[in-house]
């Protein structure tokens, strides 16, 4: 009857505990995890069950791996904050597969996602011609964003109907830049001119409409 208790207790207690892990380890929906939480998430599970059918065994011993993943992925998502190219390493990039109504197959092949693939999202998002599109976009959580075109917009604009992010944390994203065909030196002359003269201190500025968004780094 002992080993009863002991087993109800330890479910409680580890049930607990991995509320308030996830708590601390911030809210995400399962659909945006990065590579690096969900291994973590499932270790973290996994260590769980192993303390609860090992009631012979201390339950601290069980807990400490816990505690030490719950700390990794507090450091890492810290770290991925502060810098973008810890962001790309840990969550990936998002994808353009369809530029300007062209599929970019390059891309597709190097994520190893086919056509079917696409023509099903696609679907799920009600479009049924791709000629429809102006951009789909692979986000880093599997999911498909897509731009429609407009019927009003100039085959001659090449300006995005989109965010397009050219400087995040105060670096230069060069590969967007070539998406609306434009260089570093037009970016710092149009930033000189809203009076941005240092780009690290730009936290975000994206283009969207042949319009600016800028904000700063906030200086403590």
């Amino acid at each position: 009857m002992e080993e009863y208790f002991i087993v109800i207790f330890r479910t409680i207690l580890l049930y607990v505990l991995m509320t308030i892990i996830y708590r601390i380890m911030g809210k995400r929906e399962i659909g945006e995890l990065s590579i690096l939480d969900l291994v973590i998430s499932i270790m973290i599970a996994e260590l769980a069950v192993v303390a609860i059918e090992k009631s012979d065994e201390k339950l601290f011993r069980n807990i400490l791996p816990m505690l030490i993943l719950m700390v990794v992925q507090i450091i890492s998502a810290y770290w991925s904050l502060k810098s973008k190219k810890m962001r790309d390493l840990v969550d990936g990039k998002p994808v353009i597969l369809i530029n300007k109504g062209k599929i970019d197959e390059k891309a597709m092949k190097k994520l190893r996602y086919n056509l079917d693939d696409l023509l099903m999202q696609l679907r799920e998002k009600d479009i049924s011609l791709i000629s429809d599109v102006e951009y789909a976009i692979l986000e880093v959580s599997g999911s498909l964003s897509v731009i429609e075109k407009s019927n009003q917009s100039s085959q001659a604009d090449l300006t995005p109907t989109f965010t397009l992010p050219l400087v995040m944390d105060g670096r230069i994203n060069s590969e967007n830049l070539a998406l609306i065909n434009k260089d570093e030196e037009w970016l710092k002359k149009e930033l000189k001119e809203k009076g941005v003269h240092d780009i690290s201190r730009v936290s975000l500025c994206s283009f969207e409409n042949n319009t600016f968004y800028i904000d700063l780094i906030d200086e403590k």
